[in-house]
């Protein structure tokens, strides 16, 4: 299925009956599970997810029926986090960097700065470095599936100025999510960096609680911060993903055909969601220039080289440890402490 920019925007078919599948009366389910997610509902990420959940009702005869719960219905990250832990939700999504507050290795691969391109960054999240995060993570008593889902190399907007330079960051007052990685980064460039879970975002910026914020192209879109925010700098200095958690003990009560069954589903289609939100953001800048944005390019060695001047990289190669931060070089091809 090809999605296009202005569907994605506008909202697609696709993802309007989120929460609503229905089954054949003639056929129970066995097991009704809940999927939360953080994410607009006409991001690539709940379409696909929509799709998925259809397959994995029709390939499992309506034995396993699992409910998308889109946008923070059920609660911040934060709480959809504890939830998913506890089994109030069996299913969630969430970036690694913010579940690094409860696995905290898990955010290694978002240090700043680090992928230079997409290739680079799915041959280590599908090969070594993937797999070590995912090991860590089954340490948190957590299932997580094979295939990271794409949130994008993440951009920063304002809406006070353009971003051009390390310099421009200094005194700047930035909504980063709740995680550490995000607020030492951005101390490291005498930012004011403040933590606010994305469902309060919009307001934060309208409030101008913060100047600004920084997110991928497809969320700032989709978010529709361009109404909040002016300035957009192309920065790429974090990829972002997706892990997709299951509470441990409701993964395991599914008998092993249907676990092959949702997880082939969920696998196949974070791949299909990493093309389409390549597809969106390459139309994404002319869409957002046309929403009123002002965009502007930024050199990547500028900012590395003033997080390398303050320690930054010391500082997190120290948190991280030797192994994960040699898997981390290893897979973006250099030194970075």
């Amino acid at each position: 299925m090809s999605i296009s920019r202005r569907t994605i925007l506008q909202g697609a078919t696709a993802a309007a009956t989120i929460g609503t599948f229905s089954i054949a009366r003639a056929q129970t389910p066995e097991f009704t599970y809940k999927y939360a997610n953080n994410l607009p509902l006409a991001h690539p990420m709940n379409v696909r997810a929509a799709e998925a959940m259809e397959k994995i009702k029709a390939e499992t005869n309506g034995r396993v029926v699992i409910q998308i719960f889109p946008n923070n219905q059920l609660g911040s990250d934060t709480d959809m986090l504890n939830q998913v832990r506890s089994g109030g939700v069996e299913f969630f999504t969430l970036s690694p960097l913010i579940l690094s507050t409860l696995v905290p290795n898990a955010s290694v691969s978002g240090i700043g700065f680090a992928f230079p391109d997409y290739d680079s960054v799915w041959k280590a999240m599908d090969g070594e470095l993937g797999a070590y995060v995912r090991g860590q993570i089954a340490k948190a008593n957590l299932h997580v599936l094979d295939k990271i889902w794409d949130n994008g190399f993440r951009q920063m907007t304002s809406s006070k100025g353009p971003i051009a330079s390390p310099a421009d960051l200094k005194g700047f007052k930035i909504r980063v999510p709740v995680s550490p990685l995000w607020t030492s980064m951005f101390k490291a460039f005498d930012s004011a960096p403040a933590s606010i879970n994305f469902a309060e975002v919009y307001t934060a910026l309208q409030t101008k609680i913060v100047d600004g914020q920084e997110n991928p192209l497809a969320i700032i879109a989709t978010a529709k911060l361009f109404e909040v925010q002016k300035y957009l700098s192309l920065t790429n200095h974090m990829w972002d993903g997706f892990w997709f958690l299951a509470n441990r003990r409701a993964w395991d009560r599914l008998p092993q055909d249907l676990r092959t069954i949702v997880a082939k589903n969920i696998d196949a289609a974070a791949l299909l969601e990493r093309a389409d939100v390549a597809k969106l953001n390459a139309g994404l800048q002319a869409e957002l220039t046309s929403k009123g944005m002002v965009i502007n390019p930024t050199k990547a060695d500028e900012f590395r080289a003033a997080l390398q001047k303050a320690g930054f990289y010391g500082e997190w190669k120290g948190k991280f440890g030797d192994e994960a931060w040699a898997i981390l070089e290893k897979a973006v091809g250099g030194k970075l402490a």
